[in-house]
């Protein structure tokens, strides 16, 4: 019984150790590619020695603009994530709270407009931007991510404020406190790692998205999803322009997790045990 548990054990290391390499590993080659030369990063087989340089990262905000896109990505990912987290905690709140007719109907049609296909919604959201002036702007681009990703936002968090017991803003209204102040005083800090959990998602979303910036952008709001493929041309792909500029896109996204990990993971399983 000891020596089957024993190797059932060391299975299980084995292949989370696997399952752990297969993650690390794209990333791992991705940050090596970005300090290699060009011919160090085209030779076959792989050159694992080598010596490292800046070179690649210079020449991507020298001779690409690349500062004008990382800007126009934190910008839009930024703003988009703020007030998509604010609507979706008062739309949240009040489908956890109170009740009105039809409140499951609308609260599934909104979940519906998550589960369309993106590829569906670009062409009216081309042409309304394009009646309002508002194609290759930032400002644009942020509407239609708070738009895209309110219902996802509005689900996450309505789990958490029902997860809350009632009679805590019950005491709260008892002793003069109204309900707006009872959602900013009693709901929102006892969801704090909901909270969390929500913004991280949403901002991995948007910084992420390559279809609609790729359609509603030019050059004036172009974010790093899109500007990335600018290496992919027909004479050939530029692997240590690629990979700089896919490294520099993972350092805010993994720098913003791992700041509000202990959030995300608390979040995450938050209401799962009772």
């Amino acid at each position: 019984m000891w020596k089957q548990s024993l190797i059932e054990r060391t299975i299980r290391r084995f292949l989370l150790l696997v399952i752990v390499i297969c993650a690390i590993a794209p990333i791992v080659l991705i940050i090596m590619t970005s300090f290699k030369t060009r011919v160090d990063a085209l030779a076959s087989p792989p050159v694992w020695f080598f010596k490292p340089t800046l070179s690649n990262y210079i020449e991507i905000f020298k001779a690409h603009n690349f500062k004008l896109f990382f800007y126009n990505s934190s910008v839009v990912a930024i703003v988009s994530t703020l007030v998509t987290v604010f609507i979706a905690s008062l739309s949240a709140y009040g489908f956890a709270r109170y009740s009105f007719r039809g409140k499951e109907g609308i609260s599934y049609w909104i979940l519906s407009l998550r589960m369309a296909p993106p590829i569906a919604a670009i062409i009216p959201f081309f042409f309304l931007l394009r009646m309002v002036h508002l194609i290759d702007s930032r400002l644009g681009l942020i509407i239609v991510y708070i738009n895209i990703n309110l219902p996802f936002a509005i689900w996450m968090l309505r789990g958490f404020f029902e997860d809350i017991p009632k009679e805590l803003e019950e005491s709260a209204k008892v002793d003069g406190c109204t309900a707006l102040g009872s959602f900013f005083r009693i709901a929102i800090p006892l969801i704090k790692p909901g909270l969390a959990a929500t913004t991280i998602l949403t901002f991995l979303f948007i910084w992420n998205e390559f279809l609609f910036a790729l359609i509603l952008t030019g050059w004036k709001a172009q974010t790093l999803p899109v500007a990335v493929t600018l290496f992919m041309r027909e004479t050939g792909i530029d692997w240590g322009y690629l990979a700089a500029a896919s490294t520099l896109m993972m350092i805010p996204a993994i720098m913003f997790t791992f700041l509000a990990q202990k959030g995300l993971v608390r979040g995450l399983t938050l209401g799962a045990i009772k």
